[in-house]
């Protein structure tokens, strides 16, 4: 049974698109305790349509964990739109539904500093860990607070949305609002068709040619690949609220660190002001976020490395499913929190 989770209030917070929420809230868990310093945390930010519950495979007492809890403080900060921070789904009108503010990478990362600092008194942070959307978010956490982020590791994902992802993303969305249920989002009830084909426009993007060549599907408790597509995929997405997905879809496609004031999309200079050390862990047969874009981030960034997770689980190599991928991020965490980063209030970033 996943952790219960607890919110911050936000009060009235204004989005990068102008509006301001009334009572906006952030939703979070925590996992072992704060040292005395209150300098021993980690943050871990979901990722796409993602709770706390659906990371809590990587938390734990002992070094068998990715992150120990016997060592580290680990915090969970839901993103706008997961159902259980503000969303669509439960935010009252006028703001409800289509109608909700659209929250970007930045305007999430600003709500957890609240939370980390104002919230839970946090005064360092070791390391912001986050696959996919949660990877967005960890390039901005390093960028945006120098003087609090040690050591930063994205895996799956990237600094910036790349064209190529857009126009996947664009499919996805294609796929749900042709659903004449959707009604522009105001709904009497979910949009089941438009869901399921979300489903399977997923299934041949989530995980890597070589993945259904080998029948690894069969690991995951289908027996064939149309079982697969009903059972696992479609399954998954009826599960979620359109318009909560749909929010976060969009702040997938808008992601991108150079947006950051100051920067005027300049990508290479503002990785080149992330002073945290870093590992930068793509999957190698991610078809999102190919390992080639990693590289060219981590080329940019002054105390980078690039580790492939190795195998054939595509944008599954961070997701728990897979136990050699998940001893391989356990690894590569181990690693780079044992490996000596700039202290608090480092570098300063130059916009």
């Amino acid at each position: 049974m996943a952790a219960p989770h607890q919110t911050f209030p936000l009060g009235d917070f204004t989005f990068s698109d102008g509006r301001t929420l009334p009572d906006a809230q952030i939703a979070y868990a925590t996992y072992g305790e704060l040292d005395e310093a209150r300098a021993n945390a980690i943050v871990l930010p979901t990722w796409f349509v993602g709770t706390h519950a659906d990371h809590e495979w990587m938390i734990g007492e002992g070094d068998g964990f990715v992150l120990d809890t016997s060592r580290y403080f680990v915090v969970v900060p839901s993103m706008f739109a997961n159902g259980l921070s503000s969303s669509p789904s439960n935010t009252p009108p006028p703001l409800d539904r289509a109608r909700f503010p659209r929250p970007s990478i930045r305007d999430n990362v600003r709500a957890q500093h609240r939370l980390v600092t104002e919230g839970l008194g946090i005064t360092g942070i070791e390391l912001v860990i986050g696959g996919s959307m949660g990877a967005f978010q960890a390039f901005q956490w390093g960028l945006d607070h120098p003087e609090l982020v040690r050591r930063i590791m994205p895996t799956g994902g990237a600094s910036r949305c790349s064209p190529h992802c857009r126009v996947f993303l664009e499919g996805v969305k294609a796929a749900l609002t042709a659903d004449a249920a959707y009604a522009g989002g105001d709904y009497e009830a979910p949009p089941e068709r438009g869901l399921r084909a979300v489903g399977r426009v997923y299934a041949g993007w989530g995980l890597s040619q070589a993945f259904y060549r080998q029948g690894l599907y069969r690991q995951m408790g289908s027996e064939t690949v149309e079982a697969f597509l009903v059972d696992f995929w479609e399954a998954f997405f009826v599960g979620l609220d359109a318009n909560d997905l749909l929010s976060q879809l969009d702040t997938w496609q808008r992601a991108d660190l150079a947006a950051t004031e100051g920067y005027d999309g300049d990508i290479e200079r503002a990785l080149g002001d992330i002073a945290a050390r870093a590992v930068l862990a793509p999957g190698e047969r991610d078809l999102y976020f190919p390992p080639e874009d990693m590289a060219w981030e981590a080329e940019r960034m002054p105390n980078a490395r690039l580790a492939v997770i190795p195998g054939v689980w595509g944008h599954f190599s961070d997701s728990g499913v897979d136990p050699a991928c998940n001893e391989e991020v356990r690894r590569l965490a181990h690693e780079l929190l044992s490996a000596d980063a700039p202290s608090a209030g480092g570098r300063a970033p130059t916009r």
